[in-house]
């Protein structure tokens, strides 16, 4: 019997088979090597209809769709563009802003590039960036928003790890407050790199073809035309944001509310969105769920075979005689998930590899929230990491630019990224301060 599996993993990794095909026939192979009942794989399967979190995944997804559909990207910039654009270098401050509220509610880095790359680009240029920095500065902030929820991996990474249940114990909502110090830590080291960018006052010629020229770029719009015009989208970072952190309404809820919110603002309020394209976002959306959701049942079935072969603890075996302190692991944690983060898609290195991880971080006396942060903030990273990150990828074909153009405008910027993520790897503190 486990030959004929054995036969049947290795005939799906030669064909190309979606992920979860490959989980499957593993955890197949696996329960049969260990002559346990293969009816347990169905059981497994099911166990996530259990888990009455993971009604916001789809529900927040397709919040994201419809708001990516609309001109809430247009609007959210321009925003912040008068909040903070009258201060010398402002406009970094409203990239790095801008994008990480939309990537955190996309649940995409690479749409947040596609949104936003053309409204800000020239914007920054009208404020004095070089071509060069302002091409490095957006290319490095669509990487950001992860770490804040609704995200849809900060999500999935918590529904994952409470499964799990190694370590201690944590609510989502932990792992939620736990996101905005190592948010606001990638901030502001972006920000602070991108000021000083700025006082170079760098004079290499212009790249062409990045963007308009600042003469071009529109007048931005008064603070008050601005909130005028994105009044009926302002309440709804409050909605979500403020009711999972205040404690007022449960995940599932405010998602709820959340896609009955966007779907009257953008489809009635705005106008934005007609309401015979809302299918189409829906199926689009269920999709990429669908599949997401999927390939987690897998993940978890093959997570039990990991458990019963006792794999975590010989990974930590193997590698405490090798790493012997904390302060290694972390460093070898790191260096290898950048690594698989310029390769794999963060659905994917969530599900594949946080079943066997976590249990190994946590005989490291690592707590599985902070955990959470390092492994999301490296999946950022990794986007964004040469020589294949895949926003690297992304702003070469939404800017046209080469790809060498874009390794050496987002050096900067990565160098900024990797220190916060020395921070918020070595300062657990950052994450775990609401526990």
């Amino acid at each position: 019997m486990s030959g004929l599996f054995s036969g049947l993993f290795g005939l799906l990794l030669l064909t190309g088979a979606p992920l979860f095909a490959l989980l499957l026939a593993a955890a197949f192979l696996g329960f049969a090597w260990a002559e346990i009942p293969l009816t347990i794989v169905a059981v497994e399967l099911t166990r996530l209809t259990d888990t009455p979190l993971l009604v916001s995944l789809p529900l927040f997804a397709f919040a994201g769709y419809v708001l990516a559909e609309g001109r809430s990207a247009e609007r959210l910039v321009a925003l912040t563009q008068a909040a903070l654009g009258g201060l010398r270098g402002g406009l970094a401050w409203v990239t790095v802003l801008s994008c990480a509220l939309f990537t955190a509610f996309t649940g995409a880095s690479g749409v947040t590039l596609v949104a936003l790359g053309a409204l800000l680009l020239p914007a920054l240029r009208a404020d004095g960036f070089s071509e060069r920095s302002a091409l490095g500065l957006v290319t490095a902030s669509g990487s950001l928003g992860l770490l804040l929820v609704p995200s849809v991996p900060l999500i999935l990474y918590g529904v994952l790890a409470q499964q799990l249940a190694v370590g201690p114990a944590f609510a989502l909502r932990d792992l939620f407050l736990a996101g905005v110090g190592p948010l606001l830590v990638m901030m502001l080291c972006l920000g602070a790199v991108a000021l000083w960018q700025l006082r170079r006052a760098d004079q290499a010629e212009p790249l062409p073809g990045a963007g308009a020229s600042p003469e071009a770029t529109a007048r931005a719009p008064t603070l008050a035309a601005a909130l005028w015009a994105a009044r009926f989208e302002l309440p709804l970072p409050v909605l979500v944001l403020g009711g999972i952190y205040g404690g007022v309404f449960a995940l599932s809820e405010v998602a709820a509310v959340t896609v009955a919110y966007v779907v009257l603002a953008q489809c009635g309020l705005y106008g934005d969105v007609p309401l015979r394209r809302l299918p189409e976002l829906i199926v689009r959306s269920m999709t990429l769920v669908g599949g997401v959701l999927l390939i987690l049942a897998a993940a978890m079935a093959l997570a039990n075979v990991f458990v019963d072969a006792q794999v975590p603890e010989r990974i930590f075996t193997a590698l405490s005689a090798e790493l012997t302190s904390k302060t290694s692991f972390l460093l070898a944690l790191n260096l290898g998930l950048l690594l698989l983060g310029m390769v794999i898609d963060s659905y994917a290195a969530i599900v594949l590899l946080v079943p066997l991880l976590l249990p190994v971080a946590v005989a490291y006396q690592i707590h599985p929230v902070h955990f959470g942060m390092i492994f999301l903030a490296n999946l950022q990273l990794g986007t964004l990491t040469p020589p294949v990150g895949m926003n690297l990828f992304i702003a070469s074909v939404r800017f046209k630019q080469p790809l060498g153009v874009l390794y050496r405008a987002s050096l900067p910027y990565l160098g900024a990224l990797l220190f916060a993520l020395l921070l918020i790897t070595y300062i657990p503190a950052l994450s775990t301060f609401a526990l």
